[in-house]
């Protein structure tokens, strides 16, 4: 599938550059098919009060902004400006830190932080619902600085443990991706990642690990293989290379996350790797997510 061509910043700056630009894109996309109550849920034109960019329904008299509801709702930080930030996150597949978006929107680091982990939990609830089908790798990768005088690696670290399912086209290429924080690898966590992530009935390719072979009785062909078995072996080839992105994202970018915060990236770079062949669409599917969530408060981001 070839990719669309990304939307330029100049491109961006052309059609979302001024305050009243965001705010009419966002009505278009909360009410698509025109304005609808949040209160009463009529649907009409609505009465604007321009001089407090509110609209009235005419049916209840609520009053409400194209911002209520949203992750934008009750923030002080400019529309225009938030649209950047979802520019910058949506289009770098590198992703963007709060002390980039800091410099680039001129604003303070922990405004930019939890403009960032919004935008993030945004993503999740909109795309967190893709489920893996036909030909599935499974394998679980660890993640996060291990305890001093711990160094050991892979199955034998402290680290956080998290589990990975990619599945394959047709012709054997990667397509979509679900990945999971674990408190531990074992049988029942792996389990419980397969029936939320993975169609019934779908093959699924893993290592020798003893744990995996509980999928047999949750409806899965699974096909294990021991790692080195074949020295020629494709076995999990694809995703291997794809949990050394997700390290390179994580440890390039943010040069390492916090472990309550760590689902939160692996969701952003989900998100984005699902969406890869449509490069022109990212910005738009980000404001749709964005308008579609509820709005998050900071105690629900730092816990």
């Amino acid at each position: 599938m070839p990719q669309q061509e990304s939307m330029s910043l100049t491109d961006f700056l052309d059609k979302y550059g001024t305050e009243e630009k965001c705010r009419a894109y966002l009505y278009e996309k909360r009410w698509p098919d025109g304005f609808v109550c949040p209160k009463c849920g009529v649907a009409g034109q609505p009465f604007k009060i321009t001089c407090r960019r509110l609209f009235q329904c005419r049916h209840c008299s609520r009053q409400t902004s194209v911002t209520a509801g949203t992750i934008f709702d009750k923030s002080r930080v400019p529309l225009s400006k938030w649209f950047l930030a979802i520019y910058l996150m949506s289009s770098d597949k590198r992703g963007c830190s709060a002390l980039r978006l800091k410099g680039e929107l001129g604003i303070a680091y922990g405004t930019a932080w939890a403009m960032s982990h919004k935008i993030r939990r945004a993503m999740k609830e909109r795309g967190g619902g893709i489920r893996l089908s036909g030909y599935i790798e499974l394998d679980e990768g660890f993640f996060g600085a291990s305890s001093e005088g711990k160094g050991k690696r892979g199955r034998g670290t402290d680290k956080s443990p998290v589990l990975i399912g990619l599945s394959l086209d047709g012709k054997g290429r990667p397509k979509f991706i679900r990945a999971q924080v674990l408190g531990r690898v074992d049988g029942s966590s792996i389990a419980s990642f397969a029936e939320a992530a993975a169609e019934p009935g779908s093959a699924v390719a893993t290592d020798g690990l003893a744990a995996y072979s509980r999928l047999r009785g949750k409806g899965y062909r699974h096909m294990p293989e021991k790692a080195g078995h074949r020295p020629d072996s494709t076995h999990l080839r694809w995703l291997h290379v794809v949990i050394s992105n997700l390290k390179a994202f994580i440890q390039g970018t943010y040069h390492g996350v916090q472990k309550k915060h760590l689902q939160a990236f692996i969701d952003e770079f989900c998100y984005r790797f699902n969406r890869r062949f449509w490069q022109g669409q990212l910005f738009a599917r980000a404001v749709a997510a964005a308008a579609a969530a509820r709005p998050f408060t900071l105690h629900e981001l730092i816990g």
